[in-house]
């Protein structure tokens, strides 16, 4: 099947995608798009973490064909051409980053949380990142660069 879909503001066509291949497959593997990490793909992890019509979703989740004439918005969305997005650069100023794999899908999530709520607690930042798992930290940094990224709003 043709695929036709606005990936990070960009129309996007992708031919022959199989009817059960995975929006995060699509994602990285025919659009050259890395950032969202392929973990567990079941949903578990958050590592895949996108945007899909502005609401964040598990990319492995998404069967391809749900995104036909969806906007999608991935990790390397979030940047402003070189700039990156206070929370992408709140993870790096804050070692929030370890290995790197649930990076990806912690920044997305962050990101959702801050439009929703720019000055969330501390209850409120770990119940909106409870659907993200990281096996290297032991999150109090990510908790930090969440904050840095709200007072940096």
């Amino acid at each position: 099947m043709r695929l036709n879909l606005i990936v990070n503001g960009q129309s996007r066509r992708v031919d022959d995608v199989w009817a059960g291949e995975s929006l995060l497959y699509v994602l990285r593997e025919r659009l050259g798009l890395p950032g969202s990490k392929n973990a567990c793909e079941q949903g578990e992890c958050g590592s895949c973490t996108v945007y899909v019509d502005d609401v964040p979703a598990c990319a492995c989740l998404v069967a391809a064909g749900q995104a036909e004439g969806r906007e999608v918005r991935t990790v390397e969305g979030l940047a402003d051409g070189d700039a990156l997005d206070p929370v992408q650069q709140s993870f790096v100023d804050c070692g929030a980053v370890q290995c790197g794999f649930c990076t990806p899908g912690l920044v997305v999530a962050a990101h959702d949380l801050l439009r929703r709520e720019p000055d969330p607690s501390d209850e409120e930042i770990r119940e909106a990142l409870a659907g993200n798992l990281c096996r290297c930290t032991g999150y109090e940094k990510i908790l930090d660069a969440v904050r840095t990224a709200a007072s940096a709003r």
